[in-house]
């Protein structure tokens, strides 16, 4: 056992931190992060559209507790936002958002996930389209994504060889035909 060989893993208020603690640490060997918020900047004024109210009292007073409002101390926003620290991550970063979340915009996955490519940092990005919600709820797409999660800690905490789509972009149309025991089943 290596007990360097550590990854983290975390959904939606768990996956917010992680998104955050890569940028402040190198002590995870590969972290996922699911449906993370990345930009509190941006998703301040915009809608939490489970329950179609303001996300500006979630960031104030109740989830995030930053105790102000952006234009008070816009300086507390931008750093308790993952994306304006991106140039710091070392960790091979696998994050999944989905189009209908209705709890984190699909959009602060995909900025997060753009500014980390763009720095040239290892990241991916699943974004399980076509209707799913804040946690997945179709048992295919659930379990493309346990698979998925699966090989990247696999490749980056045992050593096993990156599967295919780590190496090449698979776009959703092509996920949707792949069968998980192909998925599973190492190439030789």
């Amino acid at each position: 056992m290596n007990k360097a060989a550590i990854g983290i893993n975390g959904q939606s208020w768990d996956g917010y931190p992680i998104a955050y603690l890569v940028t402040q640490t190198n002590r995870f060997r590969a972290a996922v992060a699911g449906a993370p918020v990345s930009n509190t900047v941006g998703a301040y004024n915009g809608v939490r559209w489970g329950s179609e109210l303001p996300r500006q009292s979630q960031y104030e007073k109740t989830q995030s507790r930053i105790g102000e409002t952006l234009w008070k101390t816009p300086m507390k926003y931008i750093e308790n936002s993952p994306v304006f620290m991106a140039d710091r991550v070392e960790t091979p970063l696998l994050m999944i958002h989905s189009d209908q979340d209705d709890a984190v915009p699909g959009y602060q996955g995909i900025e997060y996930f753009l500014a980390l490519r763009r720095l040239g940092k290892e990241c991916y990005l699943l974004n399980h389209n076509r209707g799913e919600p804040h946690n997945l709820a179709r048992k295919a797409n659930a379990r493309d994504f346990a698979v998925r999660m699966l090989q990247f800690f696999e490749h980056h905490l045992k050593g096993k060889p990156a599967p295919e789509w780590m190496v090449k972009s698979v776009q959703f149309t092509d996920r949707e035909k792949e069968k998980i025991k192909e998925m599973l089943t190492p190439k030789k």
